[in-house]
């Protein structure tokens, strides 16, 4: 490869100056596309965000000029590696992300290469029409994405390869040529004639080595230009990974979705015996045949609880059967045959849609919820998606977990079972000495054994960084030297994706997780989770990209920044990318094996727009927790250092409420004068458009304590409820206790209230003063030890505060607060186990609930949602973020950020909803976004039911 000869900054002033508007090379940036979903870290020189073809087209004429390589990046989703590169990262996701045409009666669309599947397939799907391969990542990854990996996924036995529904392909080879390709044929070009002089001289090797069984993706997939194949240059090009040419356009061919489908979950002893039975279940064309086992099921059940994972039939491995069809009845037969192969020994056949979504969700997760191994250790890519032909699948998956044994490594195989496609993620030892040599020797191992079944290294990921180096063992020399001649033909001067397939690096270099050392000194979390180590914390981001989907249902929240900007920095992934970056040392300016950078510029621009609202602990697979980790560099960059105004406003707020509950009255009368309030705002660093929360008149405390007896309802021999008022309830919204006092009192309780007011220190925790935070909040643990230790349980109002006992307690304060997070309960999840409590009926009335995020992630809303709809309501749940997520969205900077999070989901909902729909909103952040940007209120679930018992007792 040609040296790089351009600076990044000269290199993005030469590309602005000939119109390509979007180049950098800030250390942000080249940090954040430092890697995709895969085990590599390369640091670009400069990414290019084309916004019409012509930048592309400019940007790889400067790169061929300069001898700069060029890589193509979609959604960054690549396990291979494949999406990384030395010189230019060209992201075609920002903005050449269109579907450009949708022709329902031809059944054909055209797409910019950075479409993201789901886009496109929302689209036909209005038409009655769908794009056939649906990989896991189909919610984020880009069509330019699945033509340069091949992508596939589970229901390629029904529908084909990517390769098989390109109708055309608009591209520019490494050599600079515009080609238009389609079905029709290869319009001639100096690269295509001397292509087809080459096969002419290769049919041999390309007749009897490529396109033997239909996983067979590693390499190039030559066997397209077979003279009896038309020589079709279009699928050979799929697959290629962007080391030939570069996509501009492509034509999808769309198909319809039969009308008629069946579940059939057939249940085996062993992995193995369901790879036996896949030949069986071939001959019944089924749509989709995924293989799984227990050790992925077990993962799934602890990581997002029993209920996420439905009735299965017996055993320990199962088969995910999908037949269809135009006849209902037909279908229903097929199903039942298939129920009773002779090799099975269990079966269940499932028609409800919902069940049927819930047990493919199972296999949706995979890929991420794979990023934990059996023995708890931290799985890694590297060996993904290996195929064999699936007759010999059985054989090949006995064989494999041998092999897991004689190398001491765990995982959990599972995959495309129909087309002899098994993923796997594994535990290399890489926080260990040799254990980048462990890697090696198995990926050796493991590419020497499919080889013996006559598989693929890759059936649908592409070979990237992690297995071109393995080709010799599947394809022979003169297989190998015929890849370099297309090579060298298309891309003669190897600018694009050097490295990849063609004169591989090796497989174990520039692996991310092995040059990152452990970070367990001087932290102010607990980590235990990770074994107290802040670096193995952040690199549980694999990269899958879950945080990537632009918009979220209303079952997640990740990522609210990401889903306004669009720009990867902020993204929970580019955050990690930034933090991994600074660990090693290597952009963010600290020594590799030194102590980091926390203050490094480049993190905290990253770090900037997350809110926050622990969103990712929960929706991202891996389970990283991106709140923690901004808490933690923000303690660590300030630690006896002068700090930004709003922390010591906004993050010693509990402070101020106590000082400004002496006389309420006249602050709130100050706080409204013009003068005051701008000042006062900017003093604090808050946004000038945002108000001054009022302070209550009298404190919830101060109610509670001056009550008559003949209002307590306090009899003795009641079950006791410690109701906890933190700082926004006692201080600001009093009523919402009040509430809560007449809730309980009515469900059969006798309410206690602490003697004093409790402070959970969560917003020392949310601007980085920790050391303060675990001052006050083992205070706090040790007042309300007591009453978890009397069995008492405690009853939480505000989320997030709730959040803080029911998590960050323990990782602050130490194991002794597991038994205060043990009997800490938001309100429904109380109501819920109280023996013969039925709530109020609320029947005719409409809610738009809006979650907390952190009631979302930490304590789930489920309990809240079986309330509502027990009581009868018509609910409309959100998901999402309100966008003001405690001091973000009022913090300087942040305003237009908090705003479009809000526009996502809320503001559209509550515009929306009937003028007597009640919105519900138990955070205090939600309630006061609704108030600063609708003229709508919202109540917490405890006046919701408060004011349902006054109707009813009227």
């Amino acid at each position: 490869m040609p040296p790089m000869l351009t600076a990044p900054r000269s290199l993005v002033a030469e590309l602005r100056s000939r119109g390509v508007a979007d180049a950098r090379a800030d250390a942000t940036t080249r940090a954040v596309y430092s890697s995709d979903a895969s085990l590599y870290r390369v640091q670009p020189t400069a990414v290019v965000f084309p916004r019409h073809i012509d930048e592309v087209l400019t940007t790889l004429e400067v790169c061929r000029e300069r001898g700069i390589p060029l890589t193509s990046r979609g959604a960054g989703t690549s396990l291979a590696g494949n999406a990384i590169g030395r010189g230019v990262v060209i992201d075609f996701s920002r903005h050449l992300n269109r579907v450009l045409e949708l022709d329902a009666e031809a059944r054909t669309a055209v797409v910019e290469p950075g479409a993201v599947h789901a886009t496109l397939q929302k689209a036909a799907l209005a038409q009655g029409l769908r794009f056939g391969p649906d990989p896991s990542t189909h919610t984020r990854c880009t069509v330019g994405g699945m033509i340069g990996n091949n992508a596939c996924g589970s229901r390629a036995l029904a529908y084909g390869r990517t390769a098989d529904n390109v109708t055309h392909l608009e591209v520019v080879t490494g050599a600079g040529t515009r080609l238009c390709l389609g079905a029709e044929g290869t319009p001639p070009s100096p690269e295509t004639d001397a292509l087809r002089s080459l096969v002419d001289a290769e049919l041999g090797t390309i007749r009897t080595e490529l396109g033997r069984f239909g996983r067979q993706v590693s390499g190039y997939s030559l066997e397209h230009l077979l003279p009896e194949r038309g020589f079709d240059l279009r699928r050979a090009l799929v697959g290629s990974e962007g080391t030939l040419a570069v996509v501009l356009e492509a034509g999808i061919r769309l198909v319809t979705d039969a009308p008629h489908k069946t579940m059939v979950v057939l249940g085996f002893d062993t992995i193995g015996d369901a790879g036996d039975a896949v030949p069986a279940v071939l001959p019944f064309t089924p749509t989709a045949c995924e293989g799984l086992d227990s050790r992925i099921v077990e993962v799934v059940r602890t990581r997002k609880g029993p209920q996420a994972v439905p009735e299965l039939p017996g055993g320990a491995a199962w088969l995910f059967v999908e037949v269809s069809g135009e006849d209902a009845l037909e279908v229903a037969d097929r199903a039942a045959r298939v129920s009773r192969i002779g090799a099975v020994r269990w079966s269940r056949i499932v028609t409800d849609p919902l069940q049927a979504a819930a047990l493919w969700r199972i296999r949706e997760d995979g890929g991420g919820l794979a990023g934990r191994s059996p023995a708890g250790a931290p799985a890694h890519a590297g060996w993904e998606d290996a195929a064999v032909p699936p007759e010999r699948l059985g054989d090949y998956l006995r064989d494999f977990d041998e092999l897991l044994l004689a190398h001491n490594l765990t995982g959990f195989p599972f995959g495309h079972f129909g087309d002899g496609c098994v993923h796997v993620r594994l535990d290399f030892p890489f926080q260990y000495d040799g254990g980048t040599a462990a890697f090696r020797s198995f990926l050796t191992d493991a590419a020497k054994l499919v080889a013996a079944y006559g598989g693929s290294l890759s059936g649908e990921h592409g070979d990237g960084r992690a297995r071109s180096e393995l080709l010799p063992y599947i394809y022979s020399p003169a297989a190998l030297a015929l890849f370099g001649k297309v090579k060298g033909i298309m891309d003669p001067d190897n600018v694009l994706n050097p490295g990849v397939l063609v004169d591989p690096e090796p497989l174990d270099a520039n692996v991310r997780v092995a040059e990152a050392g452990p970070l367990r000194s001087g932290l102010a979390f607990g980590y235990r989770h990770d074994g107290g180590d802040f670096s193995q914390a952040v690199h549980r981001c694999t990269g899958v990209g879950q945080c990537r989907v632009a918009n979220p249902d209303n079952r997640t929240v990740m990522c609210p920044s990401y889903a306004a900007t669009r720009e990867e920095k902020d993204s929970t992934r580019g955050r990690a990318r930034a933090l991994q970056e600074m660990i090693n040392g290597s952009v963010t300016g600290g020594a590799k094996d030194g102590p980091p950078n926390w203050r490094a510029p480049e993190v905290h621009e990253a770090l900037d727009l997350c809110l926050s609202c622990k969103g990712c602990a929960s929706d991202c697979p891996t389970g990283i927790d991106m709140a923690a980790y901004k808490t933690e560099v923000l303690h660590q960059s300030y630690k006896g250092r002068l700090r930004p105004a709003s922390h010591y406003s906004l993050g010693w707020l509990p402070r101020w409420a106590r000082l400004a509950s002496v006389a309420p009255r006249p602050v709130n009368f100050l706080t409204r004068l013009p003068g005051v309030r701008q000042l006062a705002l900017r003093l604090a660093g808050v946004d000038r458009r945002r108000k001054i929360p009022a302070f209550a008149a009298q404190t919830f405390q101060d109610w509670f304590a001056s009550r008559p007896a003949s209002e307590a309802g306090a009899a003795e021999d009641r079950p006791q409820v410690l109701l906890w008022a933190d700082t926004f309830t006692n201080y600001f919204s009093p009523e919402t206790g009040q509430a809560a006092v007449r809730v309980l009192e009515a469900a059969g309780y006798r309410v206690r209230v602490p003697d004093r007011p409790v402070c959970c220190g969560l917003t020392w925790i949310s601007t980085g003063q920790l050391d303060a935070a675990r001052k006050i909040l083992r205070s706090s643990v040790e007042t309300l030890a007591g009453y978890a230790a009397d069995g008492i349980p405690i009853v939480g109002l505000e989320p997030s505060c709730t959040g803080v006992l029911r998590a960050d307690a323990v990782e602050l304060v130490g194991p002794g607060a597991a038994p205060v997070a043990a009997a800490t309960h938001t309100l429904a999840e109380l109501l819920a186990k109280t023996p013969g409590y039925a709530p109020p009926s609320l029947s005719g009335t409409t809610v738009v609930a809006q979650p907390h995020c952190h009631h979302h992630a930490v304590m789930g809303w489920s309990p809240d949602a079986a309330l509502l709809e027990g009581a009868g309501t018509t609910l409309r749940k959100l998901g999402g973020c309100c966008g003001l997520a405690g001091n973000f969205g009022v913090e300087r900077g942040h305003y237009e950020v908090s705003v479009a999070v809000a526009g996502q989901q809320l503001l559209p909902a509550v515009h929306a909803a009937e003028p007597d729909a009640v919105v519900l909103a138990d955070g205090y952040s939600c309630r006061t976004q609704l108030e600063d940007l609708t003229d709508r209120r919202g109540i917490h679930l405890a006046q919701l039911l408060d004011r349902a018992a006054g109707s009813r007792r009227r």
